[in-house]
């Protein structure tokens, strides 16, 4: 079974970070969103994945490569027109020729590791096995109704919903979508709709299997699902001691465990207080690190204090009055201090950014 992972989209909801930056290399505890993708798929056993791209010049394919180093083959296919899911799924056809299939959204990210949703499904009679999740507020998502351990309709955004249960973004297909997807007429947002071509195979009597997610999904299409996502990543991070190597804590350094420090980073007269990862080359000097916050390779922080907050690589933060707290910094972010000011800031930066405060 072949694996497609769709990261064609714009990502205007996340903008500016996305706007030289695409969303699926957007780091959550300092992995990629598609990173996480990946794992996913080859945990269960699905090495050889088309990534839809925008452009074959895109950040995407010129970070990845083919897979090299990550246990993976992977290919790309382009989308040069952003035309809906069933649009993007439809393009891969040739990828993944009459094998039955995986389609995982680049945005989104899991607890679960779904080895039940992928376990038997070639040898069942299934046509589709769609992962689902319970929301809060399901007119926001395409929502899947059940039947007898089976979909029996799907609704996108519907205004009176009859379930909780969203489309989460990961599908299994056979050959059958394609022609279900030849079938369908664009929607209201002039786009080929994938619950749509879902709901054409559930139409033609094709059994469509649910698989209900355990523990929390994102959709890590804003700032604040992104903060959150990391914020729920490094809560699982399993217990590991206070690092305690002299090269690395300096000083009067007060660092509690769950601290993963890189290579060659130091911590100078400094306070970490865990979950928090930290990338190579990062130096923190006369600073407070709080929880749930994650820093890139390369990073300064000084004279400051952070918590719940992702900030990319390369980026200095400089005596900044106040807490910095939930906030995202894009990579080579500066956020220098021109005079103390008692007040808190939340940030989300561009690549680049330059902010003085």
């Amino acid at each position: 079974m072949k694996a497609v992972i769709l990261a064609a989209g714009k990502a205007t909801r996340l903008r500016p970070v996305t706007l030289t930056m695409p969303k699926a290399l957007v780091p959550v505890a300092n992995k990629t969103l598609i990173g996480y993708a990946i794992d996913v798929l080859k945990g269960a056993g699905l090495t050889d994945i088309g990534i839809v791209v925008n452009d074959l010049e895109s950040p995407i394919p010129q970070t990845l490569g083919r897979g090299n180093g990550m246990g993976v083959n992977l290919e790309y296919i382009v989308q040069a027109e952003q035309l809906g899911l069933a649009h993007a799924v439809g393009l891969c056809r040739d990828f993944v020729g009459d094998e039955p299939f995986c389609v995982f959204l680049g945005d989104n990210i899991f607890q679960d590791k779904m080895e039940k949703l992928f376990n038997g499904f070639v040898e069942s009679d299934a046509e589709t096995a769609i992962a689902l999740g319970e929301v809060s507020d399901p007119t926001r998502y395409g929502i899947a109704e059940l039947g007898d351990d089976c979909i029996k309709r799907v609704v996108e955004k519907p205004k009176e919903p009859k379930s909780n249960l969203a489309i989460a973004g990961v599908y299994l297909f056979r050959r059958s979508i394609f022609d279900a997807i030849g079938r369908i007429k664009p929607s209201w947002r002039n786009e080929l709709e994938i619950t749509d071509a879902i709901q054409t195979l559930i139409d033609d009597r094709c059994r469509a299997r649910p698989y209900v997610l355990k523990g929390w999904w994102i959709d890590a299409g804003k700032p604040d699902a992104i903060v959150l996502a990391n914020q729920l990543v490094l809560e699982d991070l399993p217990y590991t001691p206070a690092p305690e190597d002299k090269d690395q804590i300096i000083g009067k350094s007060e660092v509690s465990h769950r601290v993963l420090l890189g290579k060659n980073s130091q911590v100078i007269d400094s306070v970490i207080r865990g979950p928090v990862i930290i990338g190579d080359n990062t130096i923190i000097r006369n600073s407070y690190i709080g929880p749930y916050t994650s820093l890139g390779d390369n990073v300064v922080v000084e004279g400051s204090e952070i918590e719940a907050s992702i900030v990319m690589k390369n980026c200095v933060i400089r005596n900044i009055p106040g807490r910095i707290d939930s906030s995202l910094l894009a990579d080579n972010a500066h956020v220098v201090a021109a005079q103390r000011m008692p007040a808190a800031r939340r940030l989300i930066l561009a690549e680049n950014s330059y902010v003085q405060l």
